[in-house]
């Protein structure tokens, strides 16, 4: 056949001057589902041992994301035929683009995803001998330059662990390529027994290990290639914020997938390679739909459509149970991915390269073309960035968060998007602002964009208001006008204009504090927020008193119980405890102190979460 190409190869390149090109496919009325996932094509320039054959892989001119794949066929009478096809995906590559130029286009803003507790993905899959390590290693080096270079901000603790996928078994390739297995904990997270994970402190040494790893993976000599990658590579950047201990790890993985092959790489196959080949389609086509139903599944959630979401098998494979939770549609971590496919562009090789175009154009996703969203006071993901700013200024708590450092640019629902401890991270620069709020913000938004999404399904399935709006209450007051007493799950002062006098004015029962105890306090308090209940004033108890929790007698006619103008100036108060989930608090209703309203700090919002059993704090 290669002879075939080399004959007529005069006969090929007047053909593809003269052919009539197809327009890119996309369904009518729709646009890609999410841009959270990128798909991208890198065609490399031919080699030394292809220039006699013509390129048959081009990027379109004037059309981006657009690649024309022609090739050559015999005809049963007269001379061959072009058969000509069209793929789309976001962005192409040609032969005069650098490595550095996908990285600025796409790559680039995956770090700091991954640095502000998001999950970043880079795939890079491609035929074998189409430069896909090639890529996938000068991208490497890129990434850690960007995450090592102290360019970004904040402390941060970097680790790796390189490990490799062959079939059904898995190895470290961090230690002598020794086995490893793939298991998932009680929690449902995937754990790599046995894989070492190294703390990394420089740019130096983290391509050290990378090039340690690149030693010992397994590579096999095809036709195309001497050192044809037989395996996938995993490389797995997990990314500690230090100063937010409870806060999910960001990750970046790297991941060099296995080389397909074209029919005439395999003509010489043991039957041992064989198997080793559909082993590796078998994983490439599960990838291809666990991409596919994650992306569809995200875009059903965000904009709140349909109850029967795609299945994800991410449990079908080696390679997607390690990325379990960048799959796994219960996951709540943001994630955002590229997928690098490399094509030879060589017209003996363009069968494969379509197969690795077509395999490109199926992880697009398209959704329906939306109506442009109508602005809804009470729906964040319908606010663009001064609304969500304008809603940020006025909702934060004291202090108020600056929704100029929040929310720079992000409209309602990227800010939805942002990994929780970017979104945290941005809350503490303002000054006064402490790790409590920050968090309770966050949980304020989510609630927010919650409630108008389930506000939104109630109005549908019920008819909605006389215009097919929402119908939200307008008030604090009208809200509670359907809620009794005995259901009302927060802490917060139910009369508004009460709100607004200073907290020590209007203590009551049932309000919780911040306070600080005063130095040498005999009793040992669990470190962070201290947080206490209001019972009633010490005065007010029954004529015999009560021990408090630190086995001391307090009666109400104890000195300084009242203060010069005759108000409460102590409280028989409840500890508050932390609970053994992150950011959850519990009531230790017989655990009571008695508190100075000196020592008593700020009001606290406590919020009851049925489902958790537990109190959260909220502003």
């Amino acid at each position: 056949m290669e002879d075939f190409y080399i004959e007529n190869a005069d006969r090929f390149r007047a053909l593809v001057q003269r052919a009539k090109l197809e327009p890119p496919r996309q369904p009518t009325g729709t646009v890609p589902a999410t841009r959270d996932m990128t798909v991208v094509a890198r065609i490399r320039p031919l080699t030394a041992d292809e220039i006699e054959f013509p390129e048959a892989v081009f990027a379109r001119a004037r059309q981006q994301g657009v690649v024309d794949a022609h090739e050559l066929r015999k005809a049963v009478r007269g001379p061959p035929v072009l058969k000509s096809s069209v793929y789309t995906v976001d962005r192409v590559y040609g032969p005069e683009d650098t490595t550095e130029a996908i990285y600025d286009d796409v790559v680039r803003e995956l770090v700091p995803w991954s640095w502000g507790g998001g999950i970043s993905t880079l795939f890079a899959y491609g035929q074998t001998g189409s430069g896909k390590t090639f890529s996938i290693s000068g991208l490497e080096k890129l990434v850690a330059e960007a995450i090592m270079g102290g360019s970004l901000e904040g402390e941060r603790k970097v680790y790796v662990s390189i490990v490799e996928l062959a079939g059904a078994s898995s190895f470290d390739l961090l230690n002598q390529r020794k086995s490893i297995s793939i298991l998932e904990d009680a929690f449902g997270v995937t754990q790599l027994a046995g894989a070492l994970e190294h703390h990394v402190q420089s740019t130096a040494e983290l391509l050290s290990l990378i090039e340690t790893a690149t030693e010992f993976r397994r590579t096999e000599a095809t036709a195309k290639n001497d050192t044809s990658s037989r395996t996938h590579a995993i490389c797995r950047l997990r990314i500690e914020i230090p100063s937010m201990p409870t806060a999910d790890d960001g990750i970046f993985y790297l991941i060099d997938l296995a080389g397909s092959e074209g029919a005439r790489d395999k003509q010489d196959h043991s039957p041992e390679r064989m198997r080793e080949s559909r082993a590796i389609n078998v994983s490439l086509s599960v990838l291809k739909d666990c991409i596919r139903g994650k992306t569809e599944h995200d875009n059903a959630v965000m904009i709140g459509q349909g109850r029967r979401k795609p299945h994800v098998p991410f449990r079908q494979n080696q390679l997607t149970k390690v990325l379990k939770h960048v799959f796994d549609p219960a996951g709540t971590r943001s994630c955002k991915t590229v997928v690098l496919t490399c094509i030879n562009p060589c017209l003996a090789d363009v069968h494969p390269g379509r197969n690795s175009l077509r395999f490109a154009e199926m992880l697009r996703v398209f959704v329906p073309t939306a109506k442009e969203a109508t602005y809804d006071a009470k729906s964040p993901i319908t606010w663009d960035n001064e609304q969500m700013r304008a809603w940020i200024d006025a909702n934060s708590g004291s202090p108020a968060i600056s929704s100029e450092l929040l929310a720079p640019t992000e409209t309602g629902a990227q800010l939805l998007r942002l990994p929780a401890p970017e979104f945290e991270l941005r809350c503490l620069k303002t000054e006064g602002v402490t790790p409590e709020q920050a968090t309770a913000f966050r949980s304020k938004v989510w609630q927010t964009h919650v409630d108008a999404q389930r506000a939104r399904a109630k109005s549908a399935s019920r008819g909605g208001g006389p215009d097919g709006s929402t119908k939200f209450p307008e008030s604090t007051d009208e809200l509670l006008r359907f809620v009794s007493v005995v259901d009302r799950s927060s802490s917060i002062e139910p009369q508004e204009e009460i709100r607004a006098l200073d907290f020590k004015e209007r203590i009551r029962p049932g309000m919780v504090v911040a306070w600080t105890p005063p130095e040498r306090y005999p009793m040992g308090l669990a470190d962070g927020l201290k947080l206490v209940v209001v019972l009633c004033p010490v005065a007010s108890m029954g004529d015999h008193g009560t021990l408090d929790a630190k086995g001391e007698m307090i009666g109400p006619n104890d000195e300084g119980n009242t203060d010069a103008g005759g108000r409460p100036a102590k409280y028989l108060c409840a500890l508050v405890n932390p609970g053994v989930m992150s950011g959850a608090y519990e009531v230790s209703m017989w655990r009571q102190l008695a508190i100075d309203v000196s020592w008593m700090d700020k009001e606290v919002l406590l919020e009851y979460d049925p489902a958790t059993r537990f109190y959260y704090i909220a502003v």
